[in-house]
């Protein structure tokens, strides 16, 4: 299967590297084709070119054919960006009309989320409210859907952070976590990280189980480790990574971890910036846009 998987992913990295097109803005003339890249959202700048962007990038490369355009789901973040950047960025609903008055014959969705949860749910609930807006209309998958996806997802994470991999640290990667039945993605993520060999590589959630007392636990328990090295699960590494994750309060994964004698080093970097996740995103795309011939 990791044959398979590494195959797909360096021809979708090729597909990347090869063609030449740029992100087009939602302030250009449409086309009759596009690829609505929706996100969450994020106010750290530089994360969200490092992320965001650089998958809707990818993507803007890939399918020269189609206008990329982004949505924001989060109107918090949105209305922060364009009150403190004068950043003004569409919510879904925006751009959906803003697409149907530009023209647009045929739109694909791509969201940059984890999982099918709560948002992914809402954002097709959003969509069928179009279905007679647009000659086509389609959503393409979360970045984890299939076990193809979850081994591609594995591939990429342990790869970047290999080099810490030396039996005496352990490498930890926090998740947000959702109330929804999807949450049982992080149980399956550490389920196969393990089955694959990398037993000195932990799963948790800042909202959810598996909880930082969890990958404690479960740390004290190996009783090996001098070192943890931790990082967002996240696709942008923002609010939660900078303080949840690597803030010196007392309730931080940092600080609690620290507190249990561990040296603690964080990496603060979204999953967005690498690019066999980025690949696995413009594959999802590739998958939809097929979907419609």
């Amino acid at each position: 299967m990791k044959k398979k998987i590494a195959g797909l992913m360096v021809t979708a990295l090729m597909t990347v590297l090869m063609a030449g097109a740029a992100l087009t803005g939602c302030g250009k003339s449409a086309g009759k084709q596009a690829i609505l890249v929706v996100s969450f959202g994020t106010s750290y700048n530089d994360s969200r070119d490092k992320t965001i962007g650089a998958i809707e990038n990818a993507i803007a490369k890939a399918y020269p054919d189609y206008e990329v355009r982004r949505a924001f789901t989060s109107q918090i973040i949105i209305d922060k960006l364009k009150e403190r950047d004068g950043l003004e960025i569409d919510n879904v609903t925006e751009a959906l009309d803003r697409a149907v008055a530009d023209g647009v014959k045929t739109l694909v969705v791509q969201p940059t989320h984890l999982m099918d949860g709560y948002e992914y749910t809402d954002l097709k609930d959003e969509l069928d409210k179009y279905n007679d807006k647009f000659d086509k209309i389609v959503i393409g998958a979360p970045l984890l859907t299939t076990d193809d996806d979850f081994e591609a997802v594995i591939k990429a994470i342990t790869e970047k952070t290999a080099s810490y991999d030396d039996g005496k640290t352990a490498i930890a990667f926090m998740g947000h976590g959702t109330e929804a039945d999807s949450n049982a993605v992080y149980g399956k993520l550490q389920q196969m990280i393990t089955a694959d060999g990398y037993d000195n590589y932990y799963i948790g959630t800042v909202e959810a189980t598996p909880s930082i007392d969890d990958v404690v636990a479960a740390l004290n328990g190996k009783g090996t480790y001098e070192k943890v090295v931790l990082e967002p699960l996240m696709v942008v590494a923002g609010d939660h990574a900078n303080n949840d994750m690597a803030g010196d309060e007392d309730d931080s994964w940092k600080s609690i971890l620290e507190a249990e004698g561990y040296e603690v080093e964080c990496l603060i970097e979204g999953l967005g910036q690498i690019e066999g996740v980025q690949a696995l995103y413009v594959a999802h795309t590739g998958a939809a846009i097929e979907s419609l011939k």
